[in-house]
């Protein structure tokens, strides 16, 4: 099987995604989330996306980069990448069928000040405590007021009720969180992560999500969003992270963690996958994984590993 071709399965109307924020080079651990999502849109014969999500930090130049990565990789997204911010009337959009439902809101609190805030009732630690939710008319314009004159604006977030959703994830299994007055649009004027990313998906008709395990507990949030917003449901497979010697996440830091880096040590492709397979725990395997196509057939997602996997950079070629 190619890596431009579907599974056995046959044709999927949905698809798969991969979306890295532009902000610098991809390490081991972004790499790997990407070719697993990869691997499970050509097993499931869904389409295989790309999108850059480049409302926030960007680094010029990362965009491209990425792209070219996966090339040497062998991978080919089966569409244009959407790009974020050639979407803005799009989520404005969005934002607007919410607003005329009465489910947004002006929030006029910095960081500091929900820090501080008492917490709500049920809500988990660092929600929202809905401090101006039900603020009158008077109060917000001075609020207003007050962070025009500290050249600010005010966020625009989400009115819920702290219900509990589940949703599935075929990783983790069942994931529950309360929803709280999650922000929808910046103080900044710039679009939150959880509006655009339910919206996107659901334009170019991902069905599936596979990420990284850090953003599981974004999944509630997502699914209630998008029900809001009477998208389809999407289904959710979380995957373990890498992690440094420390357990925390890659960074420069850390050493040689990029493609480009352990290019530089003498890691080919074929490097590349010997270490996916290691990794993911198909080391045993009869068949040693060099390209893409090996890695299609050679992941079995009811055998990932529920753990994170820590990657110990190399410090010369001789590797």
């Amino acid at each position: 099987m190619s890596a431009g071709t579907t599974s056995a399965s046959g044709p999927h109307t949905g698809a798969g995604r991969f979306a890295p924020s532009p902000s610098g080079d991809l390490h081991i651990g972004n790499i790997r989330s990407g070719l697993l999502a990869y691997v499970r849109a050509r097993q499931t014969g869904r389409r295989f996306l790309w999108r850059i999500e480049d409302l926030d930090r960007v680094r010029p130049g990362s965009a491209e980069s990425q792209l070219e990565v996966f090339s040497e990789l062998g991978i080919t997204p089966d569409e244009p990448p959407l790009v974020q911010s050639e979407r803005l009337d799009v989520y404005t959009q969005a934002l607007d069928r919410l607003q005329d439902r009465g489910l947004v809101y002006e929030c006029y609190c910095s960081r500091k000040d929900i820090r501080q805030a008492p917490s709500a009732p049920h809500s988990p630690p660092g929600a929202y405590p809905g401090t101006c939710r039900n603020l009158t008319e008077s109060h917000r314009e001075r609020q207003r007021r007050r962070l025009t004159e500290q050249g600010r604006g005010p966020a625009l977030r989400l009115r819920t009720d702290n219900t509990e959703i589940t949703v599935e994830d075929r990783a983790l299994g069942p994931i529950t969180a309360p929803i709280d007055d999650l922000v929808l649009k910046r103080g900044d004027g710039v679009f939150a992560y959880n509006l655009t990313v339910v919206v996107d998906d659901a334009a170019s008709g991902v069905d599936e999500v596979v990420r990284g395990d850090d953003l599981a507990t974004s999944a509630p949030r997502q699914a209630h969003l998008a029900n809001l917003l009477g998208l389809p449901p999407t289904t959710w497979m979380h995957v373990p992270l890498v992690v440094n010697t420390a357990g925390r996440r890659l960074a420069k830091r850390d050493g040689a963690v990029t493609y480009q880096q352990l290019r530089v040590l003498g890691w080919t492709r074929h490097d590349v996958y010997a270490w996916m397979q290691t990794s993911l725990g198909f080391a045993d395997d009869p068949t040693a994984w060099s390209t893409i196509d090996d890695m299609v057939v050679g992941v079995d997602p009811a055998r990932l590993p529920r753990q994170e996997t820590v990657f110990v950079p190399p410090t010369n070629a001789a590797v």
